[in-house]
């Protein structure tokens, strides 16, 4: 082996291996055409929502999903481990987003209690209730046996949701072709 090739092998083995890119967040790269799979029943992602704090990384996905004429919601929270809601939307109104109460009663026979009330920013894609850019008002209730109430509100618009937490197993993403 000549000198020159002795060399090469050397430097070539003293270059540090390229970094191999992780696989991306499913949860933050599903857009509207895809398929989400819930408790093995399959949804068509017509909208996503996205919520950020301004300079921020997005903490929050509300995903429109779709099967036959049902349409419900998947939001997916970010934090140390994520949480995960499956939501039916609801009709009901509210006139002033400064007169939210702290207790709802819904129907006199369900009860939730504010767990936490925040401002975010938005970007969506598709078919939702929002548009990018602006500002949206989100608070989060807790009720008895884990059941869960969103409400959502942004220029004089609000949005509910009622839904329970499912484990992240029971998710699964399918990307369509791209």
């Amino acid at each position: 082996m000549s000198i020159f090739k002795r060399i090469g092998s050397i430097v070539r083995s003293n270059r540090p291996e390229p970094i191999k890119a992780s696989p991306p967040n499913p949860y933050e790269h599903s857009r509207p055409g895809d398929i989400i799979e819930v408790d093995l029943e399959q949804y068509m992602v017509s909208g996503k929502v996205v919520y950020f704090d301004r300079g921020f990384e997005p903490h929050r996905f509300a995903y429109y999903i779709q099967s036959g004429k049902e349409i419900r919601c998947l939001i997916v929270e970010k934090g140390r481990t994520n949480e995960i809601f499956l939501c039916s939307f609801l009709e009901g109104s509210l006139d002033d987003p400064h007169n939210v109460p702290t207790q709802l009663d819904i129907d006199g026979e369900v009860t939730y209690h504010l767990e936490h009330h925040r401002s975010d920013v938005t970007r969506a894609e598709g078919n939702t209730d929002f548009r990018t850019g602006d500002d949206v008002l989100f608070w989060r209730y807790l009720g008895a046996d884990n059941d869960y109430f969103f409400l959502q509100w942004q220029d004089g618009k609000f949005v509910a949701l009622q839904g329970n937490k499912i484990p992240a197993a029971d998710v699964k993403f399918l990307h369509a072709g791209r």
